[in-house]
């Protein structure tokens, strides 16, 4: 008797193991599959969100170089005048110089070599340009911002 019902518990316990399901090889394929798909939309997502960070970058880059400019001409009456008046990465030379207002120049942040143009023909304005990635437009850029010129920033 007692072997009977130990059997009968063995035999149980296997059927139970036996109904224990699994994920097939297609379930685990699909599913494998869905991820990969969401992964690479969310890839493209972040790639936009990052050239848009960088642009924006760019854009207080401008803005910190126009307010260093307009700080200059307050104390010395005109804007330095030249094309790209670096020395050191630094904006000035001549008889009027910036370096105090800018020290360093700000630098572009995909190229850290690469300063952003400046131009002025007359002491009285300038023109700054970037080339932003996610597009806009700017015409009379000066020097060369890299594939184009097509965020302008000037004197008011």
């Amino acid at each position: 008797m007692r072997k009977k019902g130990f059997t009968l518990i063995r035999t149980r316990l296997r059927q139970n193991l036996v109904s224990v399901h699994a994920f097939t090889l297609i379930e685990l394929l699909v599913v494998i599959t869905i991820i990969g798909i969401l992964m690479g939309l969310l890839l493209v997502a972040y790639q936009g969100t990052r050239k848009s960070a960088r642009d924006g970058k760019r854009k207080a880059d401008l803005e910190q170089i126009r307010s260093g400019l307009e700080m200059c001409r307050s104390d010395q009456g005109n804007y330095p005048i030249g094309t790209n008046p670096q020395s050191g990465g630094k904006i000035g030379g001549g008889t009027i110089n910036c370096a105090n207002y800018l020290p360093l120049l700000p630098k572009d942040p995909l190229d850290p070599t690469y300063l952003y143009p400046y131009s002025s023909s007359d002491g009285i304005t300038y023109t700054l340009c970037a080339s932003l990635e996610t597009g806009g437009t700017a015409t009379g850029c000066i020097g060369s911002c890299g594939a184009t010129c097509n965020w302008k920033v000037t004197n008011p």
